[in-house]
């Protein structure tokens, strides 16, 4: 098999740094004013992609970035070539896209360029799905790893090591593979302003969803409303077990 050619989806998100509230329709989150940036769980996948290429110039042949969003997605695409991913592509659109209509069109664009390893976030901060990686393998019949802590590269195989519930997983497999990444994978890299600046006048190459008129992105599902968790009520302290045994007859819980 010949060299890996790495694809990293990466989505534009509201800043992590910010409370999000939600919208006077309840219909999602306010947007207006707010700073936004790239998905922190991508953020980890782009520097996996730079770091593997780094240690294994001879297995990677290339790494690119692809964002599904509005034209302000090219802010963050911008900033993945500073970091120094060697090409980005922007699919431009306004629709809302639910996770399984990224997937098709991520599957159609691996096929279309011939990527074999695709690392992504394993879930977006703004709706935690976290179904595009899994979705996205399926749709490719290709092995995948979800939630990696670590990943280790050898000729023609992938071993990674995924977070579980109360300890870690380690898994094998042969290219193609589908990667999602946990918060642990490793620490993203600083950009300096000069890096910023080189490719802040960057032209973005662009395709749109008419590229890919076999794709159905029609939604399957429709957001009846967003609420905020219940308030719980305040806890009250006690000062015995008496006053506790008290409190639960009071309660009926005894």
């Amino acid at each position: 098999m010949g060299k890996l050619r790495i694809l990293v989806p990466v989505k534009r998100v509201l800043d992590h740094q910010i409370k999000p509230l939600i919208n006077s329709t309840h219909s999602g989150i306010q947007t207006q004013g707010f700073k936004f940036s790239i998905n922190p769980f991508d953020d980890i996948a782009v520097e996996e992609a730079l770091q593997l290429k780094s240690n294994h110039k001879d297995l990677v042949e290339s790494t690119t970035a692809i964002s599904i969003g509005s034209d302000k997605s090219q802010e963050i695409l911008r900033n993945c070539l500073a970091k120094g991913i060697d090409s980005v592509t922007l699919l431009s659109t306004d629709k809302q896209l639910e996770p399984l209509s990224i997937a098709k069109l991520l599957a159609s664009y691996v096929k279309k360029h011939d990527f074999n390893l695709v690392i992504l976030g394993k879930q977006a901060i703004d709706d935690d799905s976290n179904n595009t990686g899994q979705m996205l393998a399926s749709l490719l019949n290709w092995p995948q790893a979800t939630n990696a802590c670590n990943v280790t590269l050898a000729e023609n195989t992938c071993t990674v090591t995924r977070e579980i519930d109360g300890g870690e997983e380690t898994l094998e497999a042969k290219w193609p593979l589908v990667i999602t990444t946990d918060l642990r994978l490793n620490q993203p890299r600083y950009v300096g302003l000069s890096k910023l600046m080189k490719v802040k006048r960057a032209k973005i190459p662009t395709v749109t969803l008419q590229d890919f008129p076999d794709i159905d992105t029609t939604n399957k599902l429709n957001v009846i409303s967003i609420d905020e968790p219940a308030t719980k009520p305040p806890g009250v302290m006690l000062s015995n077990v008496v006053e506790l045994v008290q409190k639960l007859k009071d309660s009926k819980l005894i």
